[in-house]
């Protein structure tokens, strides 16, 4: 493999047929089009620009470098036969040229929005810009209701800075639905403190790491969105105070959160009367008991204590996630089984399971199963997104499946997703087509498949 960069009887489930007939077509064909344009042209843009931008780099750099080898070396006269030592600095410029111009979009694109690096500078090591942009056209149908257009799923931009080795700055703002308001609060800013590898403390408004499925950043997610019963959790971003850390073949993350944010951040700091959620996570390297070229097992622990005021995980009291993922060569497969308990609507359980396979190292087949059952009538909801809008609301049996193509341009810099879904609550079904756009720049995020990951074969 080559790294380019969650005592009651459950209701029958009868597996949902393929045979049934889709209903729809993806987009009306003017939209199509202009989609279709749409990503031609900001891709081309951002392809043509990068290579532009390192193409003058690599013709600029023989030059430069011959003027630094004559004045690290007084005699050296460029219109003269130059000695030994100068052949074989010269040798090595020209093979760093020639690496240059070899590399990969990927590779270049590695440090997209890295403004400074200096490791020997005592005071500040690191500073980036860093943001996202996704966006997708989607038509969804079902039997009782359809919705379809173009959305901003998520934009985002902000910095973040390491000083002294050990304290990490993190500020990162996002944009309302399709950019209204512009500016809709924070998702994050926090500040960390590297003890150690094994001890980082992180204080500040930051993600719930959640089951496997939440803690994948949507930079690195290979589907259109995250699985229903997730969703249902309602984790999102709010004040906290988080232990993590990496010893051997073992991570954990651990932390106490607010249970409510808003777009008035200090608000969000301030007012703390949404009661708390615990959460325990713990990621074991299980590569050389399973024998793939990749392994991991993840389990995670929620308890919230919210209350009315409680805008995030406000729906289950107890949570309880185990996830299994496995690479090896092209392929691999994520399976994570969810429980959630102790609501108002009652208890359920859900299991998501996402095959992949990588037919070269930029064109990917990404698929989904998830199966969600509740002991209440009413105790699922449908997908906020696309779903409702079709006419899905509530049940207590879903079914969903997924299979789409992705092809990475530039890893997860830069990458095309297109997918189609099937989804069915209690008999009422949804087709969802759709095609998305999404870039990224910034410092990666580290961790098991897919994260920053793509296979190769």
């Amino acid at each position: 493999m080559n790294r380019l960069s969650r005592g009651h009887v459950l209701p029958n489930v009868t597996f949902f047929s393929w045979s049934t007939r889709p209903r729809l077509n993806l987009l009306p064909r003017s939209a199509m089009a202009f989609t279709v344009c749409c990503f031609a042209a900001i891709s081309g843009l951002l392809t043509t620009s990068c290579l532009a931008g390192n193409g003058a780099a690599v013709d600029d750099l023989e030059p430069r470098l011959a003027f630094e080898f004559s004045e690290q070396v007084p005699d050296f006269d460029p219109s003269k036969e130059a000695d030994e030592k100068v052949k074989n600095a010269r040798k090595i410029a020209c093979d760093a040229i020639e690496e240059e111009k070899t590399k990969t979009l990927t590779e270049k694109l590695e440090n997209l929005g890295q403004l400074y690096e200096n490791d020997d500078n005592p005071f500040m090591q690191e500073l980036w810009f860093l943001g996202r942009y996704h966006g997708q056209a989607f038509n969804a149908e079902g039997n009782v209701g359809e919705s379809d257009g173009w959305e901003n799923r998520r934009f985002r931009i902000g910095t973040q800075a390491r000083f002294f080795e050990k304290l990490t700055l993190h500020a990162q703002m996002v944009s309302g639905f399709d950019m209204e308001p512009f500016y809709n609060g924070f998702t994050e800013i926090w500040s960390q403190w590297a003890f150690e590898e094994s001890l980082l403390l992180t204080v500040g408004q930051q993600k719930h790491r959640f089951t496997h499925d939440r803690n994948i950043s949507s930079r690195y997610i290979n589907t259109l969105e995250r699985s229903m019963f997730l969703n249902m959790f309602n984790a999102d971003y709010t004040p906290a105070v988080t232990l993590s850390g990496r010893r051997d073949k073992f991570a954990y993350y651990t932390g106490v959160f607010s249970n409510a944010t808003s777009a008035d951040i200090w608000d969000s700091f301030t007012n703390l009367d949404s009661g708390y959620s615990l959460l325990a996570s713990g990621t074991w390297d299980i590569k050389d008991t399973i024998n793939t070229d990749e392994a991991f097992w993840n389990l995670c622990y929620l308890y919230s204590d919210a209350n009315q005021n409680a805008t995030n995980l406000n729906r289950y009291r107890d949570g309880v996630s185990s996830a299994l993922i496995l690479t090896q060569g092209a392929g691999s497969l994520v399976s994570e089984a969810l429980l959630g308990t102790r609501s108002d609507n009652g208890d359920a359980f859900g299991i998501n399971i996402q095959p992949g396979w990588f037919f070269t190292e930029k064109l990917q087949l990404a698929t989904r199963y998830q199966l969600a059952v509740a002991d209440e009538k009413d105790g699922l909801l449908a997908q906020r997104r696309y779903d409702r809008t079709a006419g899905l609301t509530t049940g207590d049996l879903y079914q969903a499946g997924y299979a789409g193509l992705n092809y990475y341009i530039a890893g997860h810099r830069i990458k095309l997703m297109s997918g189609i879904e099937y989804a069915d609550m209690n008999g009422e079904d949804v087709w969802t087509a759709s095609i998305m756009f999404r870039t990224f720049w910034g410092p990666h995020s580290n961790g098991p498949f897919p994260m920053n990951k793509t296979l190769g074969q």
